[in-house]
């Protein structure tokens, strides 16, 4: 999924996670010119990050620890999950996110690229390292944070359903080369083991394909209502109306019955990987 290519702005989110840090400095005992080197950074940016003016690296968490001890880092680490949750989403993105966390069942069909909920680390950077326009190393690890913790529904929500139909193409593409294909494949392997994820390849070779209008995302909320998504360059649309929701079902379905079974993918993934 998209993800945002601009510096983050003063935001509420930001400004309550420096004065969490704020706090625990200040109950430490410690001054920001203090603090800053024992953290191994500078003290402008230490200050910077406590008025909330940049993005906190994810390293600030562990560097607490040996500074602070572990009940600060546990503190700062809830409200830096609770920040870049979000932070690292694009605009647009950012609702169907928060739809996401509440699903009880999501469907994804992708074209484009891994869907963001599969994705290893490795393929992650490497999605975001050939971003144009190019985004700094700040930026890159952001969204790549962001993108991790993102994934935590699957291990967070373990009585909603996820159903991945991806194709075959994708997987042949080689993205970042053989190491992370490699990585991609094993990835994928260890998720289909989870008793609520479902991943299934639609072949390269079929005369018959409901996905030619594009990708697709669905889901059930807790009150058993479906909702749909799209999106496209810099956009996306939150589809809502029951009939056009129930046309991206009925697709939806279709796919799942031509794509692979989960024992015939997993089939092609180990053979994908040996092939390496």
């Amino acid at each position: 999924m998209g993800a945002d290519n601009s510096e983050p702005e003063v935001s509420d989110s930001l400004k309550t996670f420096g004065a969490v840090l704020k706090a625990l400095r200040d109950e430490g005992g410690l001054t920001q010119e203090q603090f800053a080197p024992r953290v191994r950074y500078s003290v402008t940016y230490v200050a910077k990050i406590e008025q909330g003016r940049r993005f906190p690296p994810k390293e600030l968490v562990p560097r607490t620890e040996e500074v602070l001890g572990a009940l600060a880092a546990r503190v700062l680490g809830a409200a830096y999950r609770s920040l870049i949750r979000k932070a690292g989403l694009a605009a647009w993105f950012r609702p169907w996110a928060g739809i996401e966390e509440e699903a009880v069942s999501l469907y994804t069909y992708e074209c484009r690229a891994i869907p963001g909920l599969l994705q290893p680390e490795p393929y992650i950077r490497t999605a975001f390292e050939q971003r144009l326009p190019p985004l700094s190393e700040e930026q890159i690890e952001k969204q790549v944070a962001a993108r991790l913790e993102r994934q935590r529904l699957l291990t967070e929500r373990p009585n909603t359903a996820f159903s991945f139909v991806i194709e075959q193409a994708l997987l042949e593409r080689n993205m970042g080369g053989s190491d992370v294909t490699r990585c991609l494949l094993e990835h994928l392997l260890e998720q289909m083991d989870r008793r609520n994820v479902e991943i299934q390849v639609m072949p390269l070779r079929r005369e018959t394909h409901a996905g030619i209008d594009g990708l697709m995302y669905l889901a059930e909320t807790a009150h058993h209502e479906w909702l749909g998504y799209s999106e496209g360059q810099q956009s996306s649309v939150l589809i809502t109306n029951p009939k056009d929701v129930s046309a991206m079902l009925q697709r939806y379905g279709k796919l799942r019955s031509q794509a692979l079974g989960h024992e015939a993918t997993m089939s092609l993934l180990k053979q994908m990987r040996g092939a390496l």
